[in-house]
């Protein structure tokens, strides 16, 4: 029995129970299906995620008062001795490469002009914010260089807040209400859109210290800094360090630098991705445990096939390529069609869901066809081994 044969046996014997092996290659397929869709949805939300924290730059470290018992993302704060003031961050000022620092604050108040009102978030900011943040002015400038402690009543507004105030109207010159203050409009940001679900658009600037009164805090819930491309992050983490504990009188503060956050969310991101990977491959799996029975139940229906096969001369080399190769050509065609599908149904929801970030990655893809082909394999040498294994004679017996 020729290598010919064997391809056309196989290929009979498909097309005999059609329906058992359509069955049988959509279990493969689905699997695949799902792993190729999960996957890449799973690298579609990573690059988005790590896209939405790099558009503010890539040179940028963050302050926040407290002390975490771990590095990454400021958490559980132990035992603050002082809150960060506008002080502490005019202070970093004059360190070795940096570049500018924005005091932050951020709250939600209700914004009004004239009988127009909505409630929106505030951000107080220092007038480096749009160099640090990546932001800029569409029309009329950002927030001045005030001294830190005696800001003027300024107010920069999001895209989103003029239209909502002003519609077509030009707000430069206008006062409106912020909180139970009044403010002067001096310019309007251009759209930048949303991060991470909060929309920078519906938001106002104003001044740090006007901020704080506004929201009666002490502290600063943040101070993010921006440094050169070429200094040393870790000499510039030290010196922060440095004048910061001299300030207070103890390390009560956290300095992560956005390296760190990518890289814990990165690690995050990578997780979640194996993670609905291997929910796709538990499909994968019940797909060859379909193979296996398939397989089993085709060798004991065709026990005198085999036999007959044998007393012609058949090796049990050919029997086993035979038996196995069936099992190969419905889980690569299974694969096959699930990879299809999979790419068809992350094109569509790309196309109905713009916001949901769907983005397919070939090497998951050339491993799933190649799980599906080695699921084929390890589901069909069991029965081939069996079936290759058979008396010929007693197979013949057989009915």
């Amino acid at each position: 029995m020729i290598l010919r044969d064997i391809v056309e046996l196989t290929v009979s014997s498909l097309r005999a129970h059609r329906l058992r092996s359509a069955l049988t290659a959509l279990g493969i397929g689905i699997g695949i299906a799902a792993v190729v869709l999960l996957t890449s949805i799973g690298e579609g939300v990573q690059r988005y995620v790590m896209s939405e924290f790099t558009q503010f730059g890539t040179h940028l470290l963050m302050v926040s008062p407290g002390k975490t018992k771990t590095a990454g993302i400021s958490g559980a704060v132990l035992g603050t001795v002082k809150p960060l003031t506008i002080e502490d961050s005019e202070s970093l000022r004059s360190i070795e490469h940096v570049i500018g620092v924005v005091p932050v604050i951020k709250g939600n108040a209700e914004v009004e002009f004239g009988r127009r009102g909505r409630r929106t978030t505030v951000i107080g900011a220092s007038h480096d914010a749009p160099a640090i943040w990546k932001l800029k002015v569409a029309v009329g400038r950002f927030l001045p260089a005030d001294d830190a402690g005696a800001a003027r009543s300024f107010v920069v507004l999001g895209t989103k807040v003029k239209q909502e105030l002003f519609a077509a109207n030009n707000p430069l010159g206008s006062r409106i209400r912020v909180g139970a203050e009044s403010f002067r409009v001096i310019g309007v940001m251009e759209t930048k859109g949303q991060f991470l679900g909060f929309d920078l658009d519906d938001a106002v600037y104003i001044p740090t210290s006007r901020a704080l009164d506004t929201f009666n805090r002490e502290g600063l819930m943040e101070v993010d800094v921006l440094y050169a491309e070429h200094a040393d992050v870790e000499r510039l983490k030290a010196n922060i360090k440095e004048r910061l504990i001299a300030r207070h009188g103890r390390e009560d503060f956290t300095i992560v630098t956005q390296e760190q956050m990518l890289d814990v969310l990165g690690y995050v991101l990578e997780v979640l991705t194996f993670a609905v990977a291997a929910l796709g491959g538990i499909s994968l799996l019940v797909g060859g445990i379909g193979i296996l029975t398939i397989m089993i139940i085709a060798v004991n229906e065709r026990t005198s096939e085999v036999g007959l096969l044998r007393a012609l001369g058949a090796k049990r080399g050919q029997v086993l390529a035979l038996f196995l190769g069936e099992a190969v050509t419905l889980s690569a065609l299974g694969g096959t069609l699930g990879l299809a599908t999979g790419y068809g149904i992350a094109q569509l929801l790309k196309l109905l869901v713009p916001a949901l970030p769907v983005q397919l990655t070939w090497p998951f893809v050339l491993f799933a066809l190649i799980l599906a082909t080695l699921v084929g394999v390890v589901a069909g040498i069991m029965p081939a081994r069996r079936a290759a294994a058979l008396n010929p004679v007693e197979a013949l017996r057989a009915e």
